[in-house]
């Protein structure tokens, strides 16, 4: 079969991207040389929202969108979404959040100053990852485990391409402006926690916990620049006292093991625009380098979901 459009990468952004395509009609293949399970959004500590950008802007309506879309997934049985409540605190005063309930002074850990109270969508990603691949398999797209060698490769196998590729497009575009900006968790047993704590705004460590059936994943880190796979002691170290002293519960867990991805980012040091990437969440080059045309989407931010399937824009077949 001739595809329409051949998405690289089998991220969350590389199989929204196939579902979105597929169910709108268009014969898709996703090229990926590792399945999704062993992409780094299998390792990300996924919650959607929260929204906080004007609904009327942009950023905004793709917010409260994902929030919207997730919410209803978390009612639907093999998504790995559930609703969970929790706390978004900070060590400093700041304005309050739309929608959110301030938490009482009795509600904040020693040494944080304000925080809101929010139900909000977490995903357990292997389980959610396997519930889009099998979208993507009921709408008609097809699979494909190998590597991309380039961009220019794929002129004789379909005229669009989308690039999920991640971290790799520095390599297959080339796009030396990605940067690597390395995450690491600590998953425990779980103590009986069903709220989820998350310390804001984030920096190069911070203290975050995220409950899940049966397991917590505890973060988190920004470390960026730095592309090691391995876990670092120290590092799991520092992110367990983090977290013990937020949720005292966590000191008698038993840790499971432990997480490292590799977060795409474009250039910077530190995530400062709200959106999937640079800007609104595509990159389109002004004179693409090779004669097909090329979407080029980053990936989300580490601690959170932008683009469920039929959220992110209004697909349309490409003329043929």
């Amino acid at each position: 079969m001739r595809p329409d459009v051949v998405v690289v990468g089998a991220s969350v952004i590389g199989l929204t991207t196939g579902v979105c395509l597929a169910e709108a009609g268009l014969k898709v293949r996703l090229q990926s040389p590792v399945p999704p399970s062993a992409t780094t959004s299998a390792v990300a500590s996924a919650m959607a929202g929260p929204a906080v950008a004007p609904a009327g802007e942009r950023a905004g309506r793709h917010e409260w969108a994902g929030l919207a879309e997730f919410t209803a997934l978390a009612g639907v049985a093999g998504t790995g979404v559930t609703l969970r409540r929790g706390r978004l605190v900070s060590r400093e005063q700041g304005p309050p959040l739309p929608g959110m309930q301030a938490c009482a002074p009795g509600d904040l850990p020693p040494g944080f100053a304000a925080g809101f109270w929010a139900t909000l969508p977490l995903v357990d990603m292997p389980v959610y990852l396997g519930y889009l691949a099998g979208r993507l398999a009921a709408a008609g797209g097809e699979f494909e485990y190998a590597k991309t060698r380039s961009l220019a490769g794929l002129t004789a196998v379909t005229p669009l391409v989308a690039n999920c590729a991640g971290l790799g497009a520095r390599e297959l575009v080339p796009d030396p402006a990605v940067t690597a900006a390395r995450g690491q968790h600590v998953v425990t047993d779980n103590p009986g926690l069903e709220e989820f704590f998350i310390e804001a705004p984030l920096g190069p460590a911070w203290a975050a916990y995220w409950p899940y059936p049966g397991h917590v994943v505890l973060g988190g880190t920004w470390v960026s620049g730095d592309e090691r796979t391995e876990p670092d002691d120290a590092a799991a170290g520092q992110i367990l006292r983090r977290c013990i002293r937020v949720e005292p519960r966590l000191a008698q867990a038993r840790v499971r093991g432990h997480q490292v991805g590799l977060r795409p980012w474009p250039g910077l040091t530190f995530p400062s625009v709200p959106q999937c990437c640079r800007q609104a969440g595509i990159r389109v080059p002004a004179r693409p380098p090779v004669p097909i045309r090329t979407i080029r989407w980053a990936g989300p931010r580490w601690s959170s979901l932008r683009c469920p399937p039929g959220t992110c824009g209004r697909w349309r077949t490409p003329a043929r």
